[in-house]
């Protein structure tokens, strides 16, 4: 099984000005650009890593203006198995929406965590490569 940070999910005051922020600055490429979960979401890609935004103000300013981190698998329902059997309790399911699955998992420190899984035989050509791992380099 193979699991990895995929990304950082940051609530967005001004969507606009964040990405220009981000793209002036540190070279972003906008990915996608879309509504999810009732909020205008748009999907970054910086050199290797990846920031997603919410346009939405932060719930608590200041540090806590992520509102969550994502770890792609290749196994969302045995890591999943393994979080319940360890008594980690979730709020719901994991929504399967057919290329994308996912669960948020609740971590310590009240860190939320997107697991997901994508299905890279239905996954549109011109999104493939986002969703791959960068390749081990040995360290």
């Amino acid at each position: 099984m193979t699991n990895h940070i995929h990304h950082v999910h940051i609530f967005a005051s001004d969507i606009n000005e964040s990405v220009k922020f981000y793209e002036e600055f540190f070279g972003g490429k906008v990915v996608l650009d879309a509504e999810f979960a009732g909020a205008r979401n748009v999907f970054m890609r910086i050199g290797n890593g990846r920031l997603h935004f919410y346009e939405q103000p932060p719930k608590n300013p200041g540090r806590g203006s992520i509102h969550h981190f994502g770890i792609q698998t290749d196994n969302i329902e045995e890591v999943v198995c393994r979080l319940k059997s360890k008594g980690i309790g979730f709020k719901k399911e994991i929504t399967d929406l057919g290329v994308w699955k996912y669960i948020m998992v609740p971590a310590p420190d009240e860190i939320l965590i997107e697991l997901f899984q994508i299905d890279k035989a239905r996954v549109p050509s011109e999104f493939a490569d986002y969703f791959e791992q960068v390749p081990n380099c040995g360290y």
